[in-house]
């Protein structure tokens, strides 16, 4: 799986994950479907732009900060929206959801244009 590919799954699925953490939140009630959505969708757009990124860099290291620093600015963001009183309850998930797919992708995710050994002639 390219790196793209499983930045936009793994970004996806946490950002999925994040959204529906709100049900613990009874304040959120009447905006969970917006606080679903938006997560969801920060993760997917932070999770393609870690995996294009991981595309150019070879460095685990360099990959999950590169994620923190992508998906805290997607955060903060999102805060700006949502007000300031919220600030740690959007940035640390958001960051933290940067960190595993820019790990994921620097350690499980293929190079585009790469070949498996399965595929490779003999």
């Amino acid at each position: 799986m390219t790196k793209p590919v499983l930045g936009l799954i793994l970004g996806g699925s946490l950002g999925l994950l994040d959204g529906l953490s709100g049900f613990f939140e009874p304040s959120l009630a009447p905006v969970m479907s917006s606080v679903i959505t938006f997560s969801m969708l920060k993760g997917l757009v932070a999770g393609v732009a870690i995996g294009y990124l991981s595309q150019r860099v070879r460095s685990i290291a360099m990959g999950i900060a590169a994620g923190i620093a992508i998906a805290a600015v997607l955060s903060l963001l999102v805060v700006m929206r949502a007000g300031m009183a919220l600030f740690w309850d959007i940035m640390l998930p958001g960051m933290l959801l940067g960190a595993i797919v820019g790990f994921a992708t620097q350690r499980w995710g293929k190079l585009a244009g790469s070949r498996s050994p399965t595929h490779a002639q003999s």
